[in-house]
């Protein structure tokens, strides 16, 4: 494994949005990341409905729209595991999270196991105000994990609950399917393993360098003095 350490769906999609960025900020981190507001926000949700669907604690009045969708889920049938972590190995193993020779990570907010019909449902807790931008592309790397982790499940449906907006964008994955949705995963692992190993962190040029990118040495940003 070319790489300091594992990587996650969050990881890799910063590197391909631009490796100078990812560089700076998770390989030497130059630049602090304080949380925001929003980020504030979306971990309380986050940590709210944890408790409410593990422990049955009442939910804090601000999230209290959101115990309609909520309930939905707690009525699922199956076994249910709030922010379960996994992790594979580079031979697509399963282990522990913090297993040494973990390769990839990931976290799913709520996870229900139904061994009955051998359908596994992984949710993703959105908390921005628009469903606009969504990417299942990180649903697809959880239903991976998940097929390694629990062998026994033949379909993943999973979705992306914005609690805020009260969408839905649901994805379904097969586990015999799963040869093919690796593909692309290990081509972007590949691309981050080339960069470790030379060193070559080419910045990406976009409409949000010059007024949200907090990394100043890059000359796309708008404070770079050259």
């Amino acid at each position: 494994m070319n790489l300091p350490g594992p990587w996650s769906y969050s990881a890799l999609k910063a590197f391909k949005t631009c490796a100078r960025q990812y560089y700076e900020l998770k390989v030497v981190k130059n630049y602090p990341q304080p949380d925001t507001e929003a980020t504030l926000y979306g971990k309380e949700f986050h940590a709210a409905a944890e408790n409410y669907v593990r422990d049955k604690a009442p939910v804090p009045e601000q999230f209290g729209y959101a115990k309609p969708q909520l309930d939905t889920l707690q009525a699922i049938p199956g076994t249910k595991y709030c922010e379960h972590k996994m992790a594979l190995r580079e031979d697509l193993t399963p282990c522990d999270f913090f297993a040494k020779d973990a390769w990839c990570r990931g976290v799913a907010d709520l996870l229900i196991i139904n061994e009955e019909t051998g359908i596994a449902r992984c949710l993703d807790y959105k908390s921005s105000k628009s469903a606009k931008y969504a990417d299942t592309a990180q649903l697809e790397l959880m239903a991976l994990m998940i097929f390694k982790h629990f062998p026994n499940m033949h379909v993943v449906k999973g979705g992306l609950l914005f609690v805020v907006a009260n969408e839905f964008k649901p994805a379904t994955y097969e586990a015999g399917q799963a040869h093919i949705y690796w593909r692309t995963w290990m081509q972007d692992v590949n691309r981050l393993e080339t960069a470790h190993r030379t060193g070559v962190w080419n910045p990406t040029k976009s409409g949000l360098c010059k007024r949200h990118c907090v990394v100043t040495t890059c000359p796309h940003n708008g404070q770079f003095k050259g």
